[in-house]
């Protein structure tokens, strides 16, 4: 089985990203909103805040209590809106329970909407870019592969459907979180999975020589893990981005290559 390497070819994007700041003299800044006290969101807005600050990125940071209101929220996101020295918002998901994301992401500027949450954002979505360049990477011709996203989101799943359409890849999708007998993986080429369920995709469940994309992030036994059992899977898929370290840092040298 071979690894995609995420951390690699961000850190070459990063690296490249820095260069243009240095020679266009750019001063950008990044408005992140961090609500509550979920492990994996602390973790993304640290490696973003990481990154941006590597590359020459100023970070304004709003961190918010898990009971906050929705008008608190869109209060922080109109400051940001109002602000010109702030060059994009990300409010990271997902947001605590009761608060209504669709409301929260419309009220953010699209000129300002690095994350391509907006259907009017001139933005792609960084995760989804990630996810094209990882299967890129792996140098497969992908032309009438059977490709399969598992996803706890329709509204993304849709978002991944029309990008890969674009692209000439068609994709079917399933909406989880995932029964074990909900579904056949085992006639799919490609696989990708964003579930947030924690190494739900077992080696029983798959065929020899499928790629497999892990967009999945969970904490199990106090470590990050992805929806792919990589341990399972070892001897069966080509190919495969692992958690941590595959998709995660794709995700945010995209992330400020649309803020650049």
């Amino acid at each position: 089985m071979n690894l995609i390497d995420g951390k690699k070819i961000a850190d070459g994007i990063l690296e490249e990203l820095k260069k243009e700041i240095e020679e266009k003299k750019l001063k950008l800044c990044l408005g992140l909103i961090l609500v509550g006290d979920n492990p994996a969101s602390q973790l993304y807005v640290r490696k973003k805040e990481e990154a941006a600050q590597e590359i020459g990125i100023e970070i304004k940071k709003k961190i918010l209590p898990q009971d906050v209101s929705e008008e608190e929220i869109l209060k922080v996101i109109n400051q940001f809106n109002q602000d010109d020295q702030v060059s994009g918002i990300l409010v990271q998901m997902p947001l605590p329970k009761g608060i209504n994301s669709d409301k929260i992401i419309k009220a953010i500027n699209s000129e300002k909407d690095v994350d391509g949450f907006l259907p009017e954002s001139k933005f792609d979505s960084p995760f989804i870019l990630a996810i094209e360049q990882a299967l890129k990477s792996t140098g497969e011709d992908l032309d009438n592969k059977k490709s399969i996203a598992l996803v706890n989101s329709e509204i993304f799943g849709q978002s991944l459907v029309n990008f890969f359409k674009n692209k000439g890849l068609t994709i079917s999708i399933e909406v989880g979180p995932l029964q074990r007998s909900d579904l056949e993986l085992g006639s799919a080429d490609v696989i990708i999975t964003a579930l947030g369920q924690p190494e739900v995709i077992k080696s029983s469940m798959i065929k020899h020589g499928v790629i497999l994309i892990d967009g999945g992030i969970s904490k199990k036994n106090g470590k990050i893990v992805g929806d792919i059992d990589r341990e399972s899977v070892q001897g069966k898929s080509s190919w495969l981005s692992p958690v941590p370290g595959g998709l995660g840092p794709l995700t945010v040298a995209f992330l400020l290559k649309n803020l650049i």
